[in-house]
């Protein structure tokens, strides 16, 4: 079976739904924190253009890693878990099939 052929209940759209939004807040949280410690290091304007540097490759990873189409939403948890900002307990509501394949790719490395 493909990922694109998963079915989802209402149940577990709705525990997919909570948990990747949990893991969008960590992840967004913490780069705010990030922005402001390297916002009180700028004394120069090639310090600004690093920092915006730096935002816009950031900008470009959560917008590609926070795909939330039921298609690869497996491959999208293996990925929030690998980077830590998922925890698999975090997922349980989901059927054993999903949290069996989530936790195999988190095994195998990239998901990505």
């Amino acid at each position: 079976m493909q990922a694109s052929d998963i079915q989802w209940s209402q149940t577990e759209k709705s525990v997919a739904q909570a948990a990747f939004n949990q893991a969008y807040e960590r992840e967004v949280q913490a780069l705010i924190a990030e922005v402001n410690a390297r916002a009180g290091d700028i004394e120069k304007l090639d310090d600004l253009w690093t920092l915006h540097d730096f935002l816009s490759a950031r900008r470009h990873d959560l917008d590609g890693k926070y795909d939330y189409r039921y298609s690869v939403l497996i491959f999208v948890f293996a990925r929030l878990v690998q980077e830590g900002w998922l925890q698999l307990h975090e997922l349980e509501g989901l059927e054993a099939d999903k949290l069996t394949k989530v936790a195999a790719l988190t095994r195998m490395g990239s998901c990505y």
